[in-house]
């Protein structure tokens, strides 16, 4: 066990799932043949899951950023940002992507974006639980690698979205034929009512297929990494 790149009680990240812990490493019989697992406890979602030790580097699994790396991160949410797609879905998709990445600083550009397309115009459902899942990732990571605590982080955070007496910034967005938000909406109210599930999501399914990643509990919106 000890050549694995991760050990037991190691805090990691999992992209789109968040700070997680090495519970245990395993081997279980996957046809037919013995391979390693590791067992990670995800704290965001409360959940564990099971990951082939051979698939963690391709599903982006990686140590928690140092210090210097977090800080940096937070300083990311003040810099100017793109300019905003007004097409909901590519706009979505263009996130999701970088949520997968997992990289902090990719994490710290959802939030921000995100967060000044929010003062704009209200966001999606999904969207808005998209901006939720990167900002708590964001604060847990800079928590774990700095020692601040989460209450600091929060505000630090918010600080830097809305410096104190800043003016607004002019946001520039990209233009469509229209908006899609509202027209939309009506398409993924129905699956987003239930935990678990998005359309957007459903490339998710095959990577874990390959990687025979499992879950233990129930998965949230952005989960389905696991799904064996």
């Amino acid at each position: 066990m000890s050549d694995t790149k991760f050990q037991i009680e190691q805090k990691i990240v999992y992209p789109s799932h968040g700070v997680g812990k090495i519970l245990e490493i395993f081997e279980k019989n996957f046809r037919g043949s013995e391979m390693l697992y590791y067992k990670i406890y995800i704290e965001v979602s409360d959940m564990i899951v099971m990951v082939p030790v051979e698939k963690a580097e391709e599903l982006g699994i990686r140590e928690v950023v140092s210090a210097d790396e977090a800080l940096a991160a937070l300083e990311l949410l003040s810099d100017d940002f793109e300019p905003i797609l007004s097409d909901w879905k590519l706009r979505y998709q263009k996130n999701l992507e970088l949520l997968k990445k997992g990289a902090i600083a990719d994490i710290a550009k959802i939030v921000r974006n995100l967060y000044n397309r929010s003062k704009i115009k209200e966001l999606p459902i999904l969207e808005r639980k998209l901006y939720d899942l990167a900002k708590k990732l964001l604060i847990d990571e800079v928590c774990l690698a700095t020692g601040i605590n989460e209450k600091d982080v929060e505000s630090r955070v918010h600080t830097k979205l809305e410096p104190p007496g800043s003016a607004q910034k002019i946001k520039h967005i990209i233009e469509d034929l229209d908006d899609e938000d509202d027209d939309l909406m009506d398409d993924v109210n129905g699956s987003s009512k239930s935990k678990g599930r998005s359309d957007d999501d459903e490339d998710d399914d095959d990577d874990d297929e390959s990687s025979d990643s499992e879950s233990l509990d129930n998965q949230d919106d952005f989960d389905e990494d696991d799904e064996d």
